[in-house]
């Protein structure tokens, strides 16, 4: 496993430890199928969120969440819906994004619902 690897694993845990606690049950973890991938999957209320878990040493060329465009925004969408189709699901559901900077030890951490509205 690289350093990167490891960084993007750590990132990742602290997104779902930071979901858990804001009253989200975890479903999926890095669900992927042979197009797309999805960071998070979560369930809070009668909702699925797909969340997207950016992490940035330093916010000195801007946020994590300021590095989703309109690309990413599209296959964000696709993976969704192909996590929807995979799992039968037709409830309401959302794509948010979390973002990470700092040191592990003293992240920040912003969370955006709905990014794509």
């Amino acid at each position: 496993m690289t350093n990167t690897t490891a960084i993007g694993r750590a990132a990742e845990t602290a997104a779902a430890n930071y979901l858990e606690t804001h009253g989200f049950t975890i479903l999926d973890r890095n669900w992927r199928n042979r197009w797309c991938e999805i960071d998070i999957v979560a369930r809070k209320d009668n909702a699925v969120h797909f969340v997207e878990v950016k992490y940035r040493r330093t916010t000195a060329y801007g946020a994590g969440y300021d590095f989703i465009n309109y690309e990413k925004a599209n296959r964000l969408t696709r993976a969704a819906l192909a996590w929807c189709q995979a799992h039968y699901y037709q409830g309401d559901y959302q794509i948010d994004a979390l973002s990470l900077s700092g040191p592990s030890d003293n992240l920040k951490i912003v969370y955006i619902p709905s990014i794509l509205c």
